[in-house]
Formats: C-alpha cells, structure tokens, sequence
C-alpha cells in the first residue's frame, strides 16, 4: 500500500517574497505557532555557555542530562520518557511502534495534519472522526471515536488542539480512555494506544499525565517549540508507563537530538522562568489582538493556545484575505478547500510589533 499524502509543507520566506514581490525582511510568519525567542531565555542559554559544548562528537546515545532534566520538569520518571527531534519525530516513532502496516489510526477531525502523514507513511488507513461543532468547543465526540476505534492500532488526540486553539473539556480524554478499555475489554481485544499531543499544554497550565499510571495505552506528547519558544531546536518527548516507553525506544535514533539542542534544552528546562514569562506576554498578546480584531468585524474565535482561528464564513473569503495578508508580508495558515476549516484562517500571536502590522492590514482590509 503506497501513502497517499494530504499535506504540503508551508512554503518558504523566499518563496512566499518571490510570488508576492514582498521584501523578504518584512515578512512575518502568522502561519507556523511558533514564538519570538524572549529575552530571558536567550540570557539563559548565554549563563549556560553552550558555545563550550564540544560540536565534533555526538551527543550521549542517552541524552542523559537531557532526559534528567525533562524527568524534573515534568515530574515523571527518566525511564518514563523518550527524546525525539521535535514533537514530529516523537509521533513518528509512536507510529513505528504501535501502528502496524495495514492497520488503522483514528484521528477526531479537524487536527493536526501530521497524524494522517505519519499514519500513511506506515501503510495505515487514517479513520476520520467529524469533532462536534464548533459550538461544543470541537470537542471531541466520545462516542464516534471509540467506536471507530474497534480494531484500531491507535487514536491521535490533541489537546490544547491544532487548529481549533481548544483544550478538550475536562474529563473528556478520561472518558474516551475508559471507554476504549471497556470495549476492548468485552472484546477480548487489547485497547489501542492513545497519543494525546500536548505541545500547548503550558499554554493552559494542566496536562494529563497522571493518567498514564492508569492507562498503559496513553503515550502524551510534550515539546519545547511552543510555550519555551524554541523549535529551531527540535527537541520533544514521548511520556508513558516506562513499559510503553521501552516499546517506543526499540526505534530511537541514537542522534537526532543535536548536543546544541540537548545542552540548551536540558538548562531551559531547569529554569522555566522564561517559558512562563512567555505564556503570560502570549496570553495578553493573545486578548489584545482578539479584541482588535473582533472590532473590526472579524469572527475571532476563543483560543487557550498561541494562535487564532478566524471564521470568514466562505472559503471565498478567506482566501481573499489571505492573499490581502501576503501582499503585505504577513503569512496566514490557510486551508485547502476540503478541509473542514476551509472558511477560516489560522493566525499565531507574534510579538507586539508583528501583532500590529497584522491588526493594521485587517482594519484595511475593513476599509475595502
């Protein structure tokens, strides 16, 4: 079975200036979630003298220090945790793990498009699953996905979720879990494995790791790309039962993490000052432009995350604005006509100064 992939990467900075003949320095990346480095952080990598750090050896097959580090923060043990080069090689090697060629994985749509990639790319059938409406927060809907989970190799689950900017509603994940080891259960069969991506979860203070001491099917995914404002870096971890993780582990790469990225990750990890100081600049980042935007007629919706999801009502419509925001070198998330979010635009809240050429090409955009 050959992957039949449904995703095309964002196009480059020099891409998008030579089709729009926008100045390459002008232009501001509203499309990608990630976040300006603040000061703090780069003063803390700086006090860590990672520039020391010996470049003509690998870093440990272990990252030890690495692992160590994660283990404190996110107050697990070191054998709980797996180190992959970002969030995406994290679910990469989830999918080698528990996906099985010819098998399936059930995705609660719409998400993160990467789930559908890397299943495809096992040889997988991804099972789509309709979210509620947006009404319901996109929540997911218990029951379809526990349902279109019988015989599944794994669920994906995204909360905070991309692109909805929501976190599931409390106790929902916990349900969806207990379900599947019900009817796994009266199956006989063993329950699918659950991956919750949590790369916004900092952005909303709670995580649900504690359920993997009672559920050995939940791998929970963190990253440093969002909240710590460093995907440059790629550096994630798969967080699980030590048991799971070690079946994770068995297609670990010795390397992909660089001895850059784990020096500077392990030292920001163990000072997470800088992180919060960042939730809270996104937070009020986040209010403000909500707020300007709404003024301005846009249908802004309710965001716990670093980004926006603006509903033009038409997909017509929201690709006018997006060309109307390329014009002026500012990059929306965009989404093909097939999608079900096709009507709207995802934005990611940039520093203050970015935020303001964005609220300033909406109000002109008002004026047409």
């Amino acid at each position: 079975m050959s992957p039949t992939l449904t995703y095309a990467w964002e196009a480059t900075d020099e891409e998008i200036a030579a089709r729009y003949g926008v100045p390459i320095e002008r232009i501001i990346r509203f499309d990608t979630n990630t976040s300006p480095v603040p000061p703090a952080l780069a003063a803390t990598v700086m006090a860590e003298g990672v520039f020391d750090t010996v470049l003509s050896e690998y870093p440990p097959s272990d990252y030890r220090r690495l692992v160590a580090a994660a283990a404190d923060a996110y107050e697990v043990g070191p054998d709980e945790i797996v180190v992959g080069a970002g969030a995406d090689e994290v679910l990469e090697l989830a999918a080698k793990a528990f996906l099985r060629p010819g098998g399936a994985a059930v995705i609660p749509i719409p998400s993160y498009a990467m789930y559908r990639v890397v299943t495809e790319q096992r040889g997988a059938r991804a099972i789509e699953v309709p979210r509620r409406p947006a009404e319901e927060g996109w929540s997911v809907d218990i029951d379809a996905t526990a349902q279109a989970a019988d015989g599944a190799d794994l669920v994906w689950l995204c909360s905070p979720n991309n692109p909805t900017a929501l976190a599931e509603p409390d106790g929902t994940i916990e349900m969806l879990l207990a379900g599947l080891e019900d009817r796994a259960s009266r199956s006989g069969a063993r329950p699918p494995i659950v991956v919750l991506d949590e790369a916004y979860a900092e952005f909303v203070g709670r995580s649900l790791l504690h359920l993997r001491g009672r559920y050995p099917n939940l791998v929970v995914v963190r990253t440093v790309s969002k909240a710590y404002a460093l995907a440059g870096l790629r550096v994630g971890f798969a967080i699980a039962r030590a048991t799971t993780i070690a079946e994770i582990a068995r297609y670990r790469p010795p390397g992909s993490v660089s001895t850059v990225s784990a020096t500077i990750v392990a030292a920001v990890l163990r000072d997470g000052q800088a992180m919060r100081e960042n939730v809270e600049r996104v937070a009020s980042e986040r209010r403000r432009v909500s707020d300007a935007l709404r003024l301005l007629r846009w249908r802004v919706g309710p965001s716990v995350t670093n980004f926006l999801l603006v509903d033009f009502e038409t997909a017509e419509r929201a690709a006018t604005v997006a060309d109307g925001l390329l014009g002026q070198a500012l990059v929306p998330r965009r989404f093909a006509p097939s999608h079900p979010l096709a009507a709207h635009l995802r934005l990611t809240i940039r520093d203050r100064i970015g935020n303001d050429r964005l609220i300033a090409a909406a109000a002109a955009e008002a004026r047409r």
